[in-house]
């Protein structure tokens, strides 16, 4: 098979590892992967963030729009806390799509904005809820080897959703001794973050990733939060490698 013709064929990978929540609302942490890749071939991109793999159908214009199928980890009496006699909530596959325009900036890229807007479904079951999700992110560093990408987001999860990882049942509540609670669908969090890489050639680069989320509404006041944190972190570290 002939190798690929590099005008059309383009690609960033970076693979390590980082620290995120045990589950939505936790104060325990864990070692997760951590992932981000664009795999661009003929104006299509494929794109992997974390959990999600979506691909971007125009990738040479400023508009982004494609299809996306995430991955959510289960929760069950592996975590920490009062939270392991809640009633388990299973592994979910979800599926939906994005939307985004980038716009401004330089020849470099620095002071490019981006919006965008993404749905998800679970179609495994799982929760059988929705999540809806819009944000900004801002190009703020361009310089030499050394760039910085800053970004916000919210969250609105559907009442399924909501019940599914925020609420507490009768049963839930006589195991755990948290108060039984039923959530409504709503905004459920807002996010910040930040993301610095540096190249340290033409091929290979370092990346680092911190965000902060913050839970609002009905997740903010569920049992499941108040045991545990209304603010989460997350950090991820990767070695980076471009073609």
């Amino acid at each position: 098979m002939a190798a690929p013709d590099e005008r059309v064929f383009s690609a960033f990978v970076a693979a390590g590892a980082g620290f995120a929540p045990e589950y939505e609302g936790a104060d325990s942490y864990e070692v997760v992967p951590f992932a981000i890749a664009n795999v661009k071939w003929r104006g299509v991109e494929l794109q992997l963030r974390g959990p999600q793999a979506r691909i971007d159908v125009l990738a040479d214009s400023p508009w982004d729009v494609g299809p996306i199928v995430g991955y959510r980890g289960k929760r069950d009496d592996d975590v920490s806390g009062p939270v392991r006699r809640l009633d388990e909530v299973d592994a979910a596959i979800e599926a939906g799509g994005f939307i985004g325009y980038r716009f401004g900036g330089r020849a470099d890229g620095q002071g490019e904005i981006g919006v965008e807007a993404s749905f998800l479904q679970d179609v495994s079951n799982a929760h059988d809820g929705f999540t809806i999700t819009a944000g900004v992110s801002y190009a703020a560093l361009r310089w030499g080897p050394l760039y910085a990408n800053v970004d916000a987001e919210t969250t609105y999860a559907s009442e399924d959703f909501s019940r599914a990882y925020f609420g507490v049942t009768r049963s839930g509540s006589a195991a755990s001794g948290l108060r039984a609670y039923r959530p409504d669908a709503g905004f459920k969090d807002v996010s910040a973050g930040l993301t610095v890489g540096y190249q340290f050639n033409e091929r290979w680069g370092a990346l680092a990733r911190a965000g902060v989320t913050r839970y609002v509404g009905d997740a903010a006041d569920s049992p499941v939060v108040k045991d545990g944190a209304e603010t989460a972190g997350l950090f991820g570290l990767a070695l980076s490698y471009r073609y």
